[in-house]
């Protein structure tokens, strides 16, 4: 075993290959070490994310080095059998690579039982091991911008089904029309760690299959008289955030939530709220509202003008970090940031929104959580009254706001695959400034640099679990941070990782200002101590 760092809170495991990640996984599950928050399994790594004011790093290396990885876990009664018609755009080139027909593929991949390894990369996207070795291929050269949702596809010895639309890299052979991916189930992902799988051809087999029309999400009607917030502007979407969803890794779910966590608890705080009551983030400002109901509303985050006109005409101009009061007919106009990205609106009370998989976080990536909030959006409030507390008029913000133009200074924890990267490849992460690029998103800031990171060689790193906070190096050398709504799983190499004290930092950084990291550190593996 080898305990590689990833952040304050989190470290790599990396074994000899997927039976050991599989056999210490089930043994963490079936005898915990107090501390472990969550755990990702992938190819020949096991991620943990932990408490380190119960347990260090270096006390948990220890105490899992101790643990039998000769255990092979049971298989699971559970049968999935999944329709192909084997028409993939690269099932020509799989038959060149492995040498075998087209007719030879298919025959070795429908005869092949499958077992569900770890999911990741995407919620229901299941990687599957099992299959005949001579069915192992490389993945494309040029990953596709876009894969079609129900497309089969085989990479290294996995093979796997795209749940819904997304880039990839991996080698289609066939598409199927059974949805992997519904919210709406229990569970939301078909496969699940450890179920058994099957591959039929659907041209050969006669059977016809009938897939269950998907059900939409109920139209939640608001009575005309209930109280509520009609949207009249929002030029991006506003989402719904919480402080995250939790113990969904399982079904290739990450936390997601607010990117600026210090800013959305005091907006709940202003208000009176319970904590973790969840509020709207706004990004660059222009949303606009009106009240029909008396309310007191909080802004905090991005430094935003707050313009509240009432029914007579008359306007207030309000700062962030202050109990704003509302009557009905009041319009609500939140300005365009002067410094900062992202703004936490809430409501005392709070707003009346269902939770998906028990968190009311907008997933962008995974599409998992509340209807993003556009213009014509009628936002129903709670109204609630128990477990308020006092209107908080004395919070303040938690660092300096940066503004476009500005360099942004980002500790960092090197790990876990700062050795991929040559001298040279390290002393440019952070001898140089990093521009942040109008790409960028809620998934992660890309990043421009003059020099690109230089790597050692141009290996394939296996997939591997990813954090919040995590420098991922693509192929051209450009950096992705990545932050709350990336995916699980990735298969590029990390170079380091943001500290968690400067991820609310990095959720404000505006397209445009410049990023220089500063280690914390230098990289080495972790030592075990008793």
């Amino acid at each position: 075993m080898r305990f590689l760092p990833v952040s304050l809170t989190t470290i790599l495991v990396e074994l000899t290959d997927l039976d050991e990640t599989l056999a210490l996984f089930a043994s963490l599950q079936a005898e915990p070490i107090d501390g472990i928050e969550e755990m990702v399994p992938a190819a020949r790594t096991l991620m943990i994310r932990f408490r380190p004011e119960k347990v260090s790093s270096a006390a948990l290396a220890a105490r899992i080095g101790t643990r039998d990885l000769s255990a092979k876990i049971a298989p699971s009664e559970h049968l999935v059998e999944i329709p192909v018609r084997y028409d993939g755009e690269d099932l020509a080139d799989v038959a060149d690579l492995t040498g075998l027909s087209v007719a030879e593929v298919i025959r070795r991949h429908t005869e092949s039982e499958f077992t569900v390894a770890f999911c990741g990369f995407a919620p229901g996207f299941g990687y599957l091991v099992g299959g005949d070795p001579a069915l192992t291929v490389p993945r494309r050269k040029s990953p596709r911008t876009r894969i079609p949702a129900g497309s089969v596809a085989l990479a290294g010895a996995f093979s796997g089904v795209y749940p819904q639309n997304s880039p990839g890299g991996w080698q289609i052979i066939g598409t199927t029309p059974v949805k992997m991916w519904d919210i709406e189930r229990d569970p939301g992902a078909l496969f699940q760690p450890g179920y058994r799988v099957r591959f039929f051809d659907l041209e050969k087999s006669g059977k016809t299959v009938s897939v269950p029309a998907s059900v939409p999400r109920g139209e939640h009607s608001i009575a005309a008289d209930a109280p509520q917030f009609k949207v009249l502007a929002a030029p991006m979407p506003a989402l719904f955030q919480d402080l995250g969803r939790f113990g969904q890794t399982g079904q290739g779910v990450s936390a997601s939530g607010a990117l600026d966590r210090s800013a959305f608890n005091a907006a709940g705080r202003i208000v009176g709220n319970p904590a973790n009551t969840p509020a709207l983030e706004l990004t660059l400002g222009g949303f606009s509202f009106e009240s029909n109901v008396r309310a007191v509303i909080g802004l905090a985050g991005a430094s935003c003008p707050v313009m509240v006109r009432d029914a007579s005409g008359r306007e207030s101009v309000f700062e962030t970090y202050m109990p704003i009061a509302l009557e009905p007919g009041d319009v609500v106009t939140i300005g365009h940031p002067r410094k900062g990205m992202r703004a936490y609106l809430a409501v005392r009370g709070g707003f009346d929104v269902a939770p998906v998989l028990g968190s009311a976080a907008t997933d962008t990536l995974a599409v998992v959580g509340p209807e993003s909030v556009t213009s014509g959006t009628v936002l129903a409030l709670k109204d609630r009254k128990d477990g308020l507390t006092s209107v908080s008029p004395d919070e303040i913000l938690a660092f300096d706001l940066p503004a476009a133009g500005d360099v942004v200074t980002l500790d960092v924890v090197l790990g876990p695959r700062t050795d991929w990267f040559t001298d040279k490849g390290i002393e440019t992460l952070t001898g140089q400034l990093w521009q942040v690029t109008p790409q960028s998103s809620r998934v992660g800031i890309r990043l421009a640099g003059d020099v690109p990171l230089e790597r050692k060689d141009s290996a394939e790193l296996p997939s591997e679990g990813t954090a919040t906070g995590a420098i991922q190096v693509p192929h051209s050398g450009q950096p992705v941070l990545f932050l709350a709504d990336h995916p699980l799983t990735g298969g590029y190499p990390v170079i380091g990782a943001v500290a968690e004290y400067h991820l609310d930092l990095a959720g404000q950084i505006p397209i445009n200002a410049k990023i220089r990291f500063r280690p914390i550190g230098s990289f080495a593996d972790i030592v075990a101590t008793h």
